[in-house]
């Protein structure tokens, strides 16, 4: 299927790794123009190695004015932007009740502000051209318990803000859709660490809670946001869409 994503302008964050890195090589295989942020310089020039036509943005979307930053930067440089996909983000902390309240601002600020902020900020330049998407990289344990705390009650919000924003823009051609993954091995993620380190455990948590019988993939991922982003997905507005393998519990 073409997805129509030829020429399209696209910038992705936390781009220099695992998911975000699988996303942007998909927008390139459609032959859309990408661009990558992430905070670390080496990580960034070396996805830029392994992917070939990309522009890198190094930057901390923990701070405000770097996200200003970033975004007035990128469309200095590239014109206009057609499609977000805001990636960022990661867990920290153990228990709510054990959990420092500043981790849990941190967490907001990476997981969901960032996010907002951006998105509000590629509205404003998308509604000049009447058209545009953005695509949230949420989590399962966004829409059920699991997982720690802080990541979990980020990425709750990021759902939510996902489907109010989706619904104000729509009308004006702009589409806001967010993925659940679920469990996803890739070289640089915490589920290959803990395989490392526990294989047998790890195995044990892949058979009794994934129906799939095996983790996801970064491909597999990738895969659904870039049709999402495509106008092939006109009609979805506002969802939040597991990619899990059936690792979810809930029944919608």
């Amino acid at each position: 299927m073409d997805l129509q994503l030829k020429g399209k302008k696209v910038l992705i964050t936390g781009g220099s790794k695992g998911i975000g890195k699988g996303i942007a090589q998909a927008f390139l295989a459609e032959g859309a123009i990408v661009s990558i942020a992430a905070r670390g310089r080496e990580a960034l020039e070396s996805a830029q190695s392994e992917l070939g036509e990309v522009s890198i943005y190094e930057t901390d979307l923990m701070k405000e004015e770097e996200r200003k930053r970033l975004f007035h930067t990128y469309i200095e440089e590239n014109g206009h932007i057609d499609i977000l996909i805001n990636n960022a983000g990661g867990s920290n902390g153990s228990s709510a009740a054990e959990t420092e309240m500043e981790l849990f601002y941190k967490a907001m600020e990476l997981n969901y502000f960032s996010a907002v902020h951006l998105s509000k900020m590629a509205v404003n330049e998308m509604k000049r051209r009447g058209c545009g998407s953005i695509v949230n990289i949420t989590s399962i344990f966004g829409r059920e318990s699991g997982g720690k705390v802080t990541y979990n009650n980020a990425k709750a919000a990021l759902i939510s803000f996902t489907k109010s924003l989706a619904d104000e823009v729509i009308s004006q051609g702009i589409r806001v859709n967010s993925v659940a993954p679920g469990s996803i091995l890739h070289p640089t993620g915490n589920w290959q660490k803990r395989l490392d380190e526990h294989p047998e455990k790890i195995k044990q948590f892949v058979q009794n809670e994934i129906p799939a019988g095996r983790f996801g993939t970064v491909e597999e991922i990738a895969n659904v946001v870039v049709f999402l982003a495509s106008e092939r997905a006109s009609w979805v507005v506002g969802a939040s869409i597991n990619i899990d393998g059936g690792q979810s519990r809930m029944n919608f």
